[in-house]
């Protein structure tokens, strides 16, 4: 398997960032780690092994990026900085990271990509996806958190944490906008258990995925069984399951 070490300047940050990509060819997929992880997180826990074969056949490859949650959602300083924080994670993501890790792949800057994650992973996920249907054409969310209301101690709701709160911005999404279509032309797949540690997970993916029926936003919502724990083995087999039918 093709891996391979970078480390860029982001001026959005104001630092150096870390990254790897890992595979020779197939569409290209943003991994983001859980919780205030860093970018080696998935290949520490073997996840790349898991999906060697689709590796290695060159059906997919992927770019791992660090996370600065420990500055963000998981930070208790003021609101304020830790959303501007959060968008500026969001724009290096999308503006020095991803063309970077596209002109290494040999890609043209247009080609649509994959994004997946687990846990807060999965909560990025899913709001690259819906914040930019654009160059995000697939979304694989595992056991992810889609309203991140609690995680503001102060009430200070301000702009940049509602463009990265989907169940802030997508109930008020109109129904005739330009971004519905897009959503249905992507293959969107959501994944919970209903084992320990996922009830706050699953309550919002229940009340995600009623305010998607409720738009016309056709996603694949999955809810696994009450043995399936918030965990990386419940992650391994989703994984295992889904993602060879998304590539």
């Amino acid at each position: 398997m093709k891996v391979e070490y970078y480390k860029e300047y982001s001026n959005f940050l104001n630092r150096d960032m870390e990254f790897k990509m890992y595979g020779h060819s197939g569409p290209l997929c943003l991994v983001i780690p859980c919780q205030d992880g860093r970018f080696f997180e998935w290949e520490d826990r073997h996840m790349f092994n898991l999906m060697g074969d689709l590796i290695n056949d060159g059906r997919i490859q992927f770019v791992t990026v660090d996370s600065v949650d420990h500055e963000t959602w998981s930070s208790f300083g003021r609101s304020d900085w830790r959303m501007a924080q959060q968008e500026n994670w969001v724009q290096y993501v999308m503006n020095e990271l991803i063309p970077s890790a596209l002109a290494k792949a040999g890609k043209d800057q247009s080609e649509p990509m994959m994004v997946m994650g687990a846990s807060m992973g999965a909560t990025h996920a899913a709001n690259l996806f819906f914040r930019f249907p654009d160059r995000f054409n697939k979304v694989l969310a595992l056991s992810g958190i889609y309203d991140m209301s609690p995680y503001i101690y102060d009430g200070n709701f301000d702009e940049n944490f509602y463009k990265n709160n989907p169940m802030s911005y997508l109930p008020n999404m109109p129904h005739d906008h330009e971004y519905i279509q897009k959503y249905n032309q992507a293959n969107a797949v959501f994944v919970v258990g209903q084992g320990a540690w996922e009830n706050e997970c699953q309550n919002d993916l229940r009340k995600l995925a009623d305010v998607l029926y409720k738009k016309g936003i056709h996603s694949s919502i999955n809810f696994w069984g009450y043995d399936i724990p918030h965990d990386w083995p419940s992650w391994e087999r989703q994984i295992s399951l889904y993602l060879p039918g998304m590539v």
